[in-house]
């Protein structure tokens, strides 16, 4: 590992990702109705076809491919490949659904240290891989307890959605907000 040099990017969050589809209504579709997406506004002054979606504190921004039948074909389910993870908290209730819907999909178990995460890995219509699991279950632990600018730290994971329903106007407004996640970074000064 290359040792730090100075200063990352000055960074807030990851606001989102940009996928090229070969149909943006079918992706829309997958992306609102099997992971809960919510379709917002995209600015008109684009001179190509998407659609932007948000939830979960993250956007997915579809792009229309501009030649549809040549778009790599993925078929094999390989955990190993790209991917986007959403944490879960019932992964039976995922996984029951998944089969309900027809979805095909692998499943794995990782262990490290008599913690468990379980992993379920499935496509979505352009076979973009799609992971669902409770990797909360994993201490997020940086390597020899440092991260940039050599500040030693403590790192707490938390998925759980803020309540900021009182600070909404309208129920969609609730569902987007529901998604933002807290990371609390803890400085230990020395």
């Amino acid at each position: 590992m290359k040792e730090n040099t100075g200063n990352p990017l000055a960074l807030t969050s990851l606001n989102h990702i940009s996928l090229i589809c070969k149909s943006v209504e079918e992706s829309i579709d997958f992306y609102q109705n099997i992971l809960g997406f919510v379709p917002v506004r995209r600015p008109g002054s684009f001179n190509f076809d998407g659609a932007w979606l948000f939830c979960y504190g993250i956007g997915i921004h579809l792009l229309q491919s501009e030649d549809p039948e040549n778009l790599p074909k993925k078929n094999v389910i390989n955990p190993k490949d790209n991917h986007i993870s959403f944490q879960c908290e019932n992964m039976d209730g995922v996984e029951k659904k998944l089969k309900e819907m027809e979805i095909k999909y692998v499943r794995q178990r990782v262990e490290e240290g008599g913690i468990y995460v379980d992993q379920l890995f499935f496509h979505d219509p352009d076979g973009f891989m799609i992971e669902i699991c409770n990797c909360d279950n994993l201490p997020v632990v940086p390597l020899a307890g440092e991260v940039a600018g050599h500040v030693p730290v403590t790192i707490f994971r938390s998925c759980s959605p803020i309540s900021t329903f009182m600070f909404s106007s309208s129920p969609l407004e609730a569902k987007l907000a529901a998604g933002r996640y807290v990371l609390i970074i803890i400085l230990l000064l020395q």
